[in-house]
């Protein structure tokens, strides 16, 4: 490969994501705070690394994959961070989801520096980011895209370039918002079901193949029958989301009551001790009003 690529954020998606590049044979030179990611990455191919400034001075390409803004924020402008070791022409793309508003100061301060940047949240989970089928949402500059391009091509199944700097982030809210008040009801069908004595597997089965059918059912249908809440995209998670969409909300004067809905939602799971379940867990906010569990007969 011409270009050699620096990783940055080596957790549940990170790693996943770093290693199909390896994979696809691109050199890589990687950073985490944590140090096990990093030795097991080590042993496939890349090279380890100290800081994230480290990590990008030996490379003309950084990927970025941490938890919210802040550590965005961190990682790439703070002290140790990507754009202390990237020269000019150096390009880096975040593909953690942030507030909107954080991209579009990530991307100044990069600019400044004669440093290109990109926003580009992904959707799937750790399934997708082991696979390589993410759906890519990127905020940018057509040329930063293309030059990407090849790289999406092996992280993700399809790339979309939506706009400019936060765009990426953007889509993603609308892709979190869509998908959180997706499991809702699905977990208010099931437990509808559940509580009228019809086997809830039988339900999703049945409907799985109309229009209410869609991927986050086929997803997460199971896992509520199966009461397997093991996370591939945590609460937690998927509450961060939720937050800066009310965020991004509150700014554009745009009311939005479903997701207002979901996010007590979520808050009420993350108080009860949920954050690190599956998202497929919002079922038992709603089995707990019903008195009720989703499973199988």
């Amino acid at each position: 490969m011409a270009e050699k690529i620096a990783f940055v954020g080596l957790g549940i998606m990170g790693k996943p994501m770093a290693k199909n590049l390896l994979k696809a044979g691109y050199e890589l030179s990687v950073y985490d705070l944590f140090p096990d990611p990093v030795k097991e990455l080590e042993k496939e191919g890349a090279k380890g690394c100290k800081t994230g400034s480290e990590a990008s001075s030996n490379a003309s390409i950084t990927i970025t994959m941490v938890q919210d803004g802040p550590q965005a924020e961190s990682a790439i402008c703070g002290d140790g961070g990507v754009l202390e070791g990237a020269s000019k022409g150096h390009l880096v793309i975040d593909m953690s989801s942030i507030a909107p508003g954080v991209s579009e100061r990530i991307g100044k301060k990069c600019n400044e520096k004669g440093v290109s940047f990109l926003d580009a949240p992904v959707s799937g989970g750790e399934p997708f980011a082991i696979s390589g089928d993410l759906a890519i949402m990127v905020g940018g500059s057509a040329d930063d895209f293309e030059q990407a391009k090849p790289l999406f091509n092996v992280l993700g199944k399809t790339s979309i370039l939506c706009g400019k700097h936060g765009a990426g982030q953007i889509t993603k809210l609308a892709n979190q918002i869509c998908v959180g008040a997706n499991i809702h009801a699905l977990a208010e069908a099931l437990t509808l079901a559940a509580k009228a004595g019809v086997n809830p597997e039988t339900v999703y089965k049945a409907i799985q193949g109309g229009l209410a059918g869609s991927n986050v059912i086929n997803a997460k249908a199971p896992m509520m029958v199966d009461r397997n809440f093991n996370p591939g995209f945590r609460i937690e998670l998927h509450y961060k989301d939720i937050n800066n969409a009310m965020e991004a909300a509150r700014d554009l004067d745009v009311p939005l009551q479903v997701t207002a809905n979901l996010q007590q939602v979520l808050t009420a799971l993350v108080i009860q001790g949920e954050g690190k379940s599956d998202h497929s867990a919002i079922a038992k906010y709603v089995e707990k009003l019903a008195g009720i569990e989703i499973k199988k007969h």
